[in-house]
């Protein structure tokens, strides 16, 4: 039996692949989901060369019967879930008039109700190891638009506004059992999501995904009494709530 197991969705690249290798650093088996299929597999050899155990499931995560495939996979391969890692993302900003209902619901189901089905999938799994260490932990990936409204990007923010009030329903019904959550709400990041932004952010002044990425390692070690809802993550000068 692996002594210890994480899920870590959107984890082909950017902040998703840095937690799953903070993760790996600290022991744990992964499974590893995202979209392509050839971006996950090669993200997943990296981490095997480096030495990790990994398994990795591509899956489209709006879908329901991909998101209970995905756990599925990892209870039969793993037997245990200790951290899971909400992560996947994606952003497609449009004024409000001109609003593509295909892209409204793409960023609805990956954003919010991806987070919402991996906890109702994995529940079982993440009570048992609540139990045995009281320190399970759900890290769900929002943004610091989630903070206040933004013009052009509104879905996007209104929908990780929903993960940072989901997290905090989560910490509110699940903390009591051993079982933490935590939203992280950075700013830019210099990942491939971000290039829309690298014309008037240069991307060396954006955040690294390690940054974000190490905010895990902590939460890994606090103790089962301390539980942190929410990490907000600026550049210098820039607005905070």
């Amino acid at each position: 039996m692996t002594q210890r197991a994480a899920i870590v969705t959107g984890a082909s690249s950017g902040i998703g692949l840095a937690i799953a290798r903070v993760l790996g650093e600290e022991g744990y088996a992964l499974t590893l989901a995202a979209r392509r299929p050839e971006k996950l597999e090669t993200a997943a050899n990296e981490l095997r060369e480096e030495g990790f155990t990994v398994h990795h499931v591509a899956a489209k995560l709006q879908d329901e019967d991909e998101v209970k495939r995905v756990v599925a996979e990892h209870r039969e391969r793993y037997g245990r879930l200790d951290v899971l890692v909400n992560n996947a993302g994606v952003g497609i900003g449009a004024p409000v008039a001109e609003i593509q209902t295909k892209y409204l619901d793409m960023q609805l189901g990956v954003n919010l109700r991806s987070t919402m089905l991996f906890y109702r999938e994995a529940m079982d799994l993440l009570r048992e190891a609540g139990r045995e260490h009281q320190s399970a932990l759900v890290v769900n990936t929002a943004s610091i638009t989630a903070k206040f409204g933004e013009a052009w990007l509104s879905v996007y923010a209104a929908t990780k506004a929903g993960v940072v009030n989901w997290t905090e329903s989560m910490h509110r019904e699940l903390s009591a059992e051993g079982i933490k959550s935590t939203a992280l709400c950075p700013g830019f990041v210099d990942t491939p999501m971000t290039d829309f932004a690298k014309e008037s952010v240069e991307a060396t002044s954006m955040m690294t995904p390690a940054d974000i990425a190490e905010s895990v390692r902590f939460l890994l070690k606090v103790s089962p009494a301390c539980c942190v809802p929410e990490i907000q993550f600026v550049r210098p000068g820039e607005r905070m709530m």
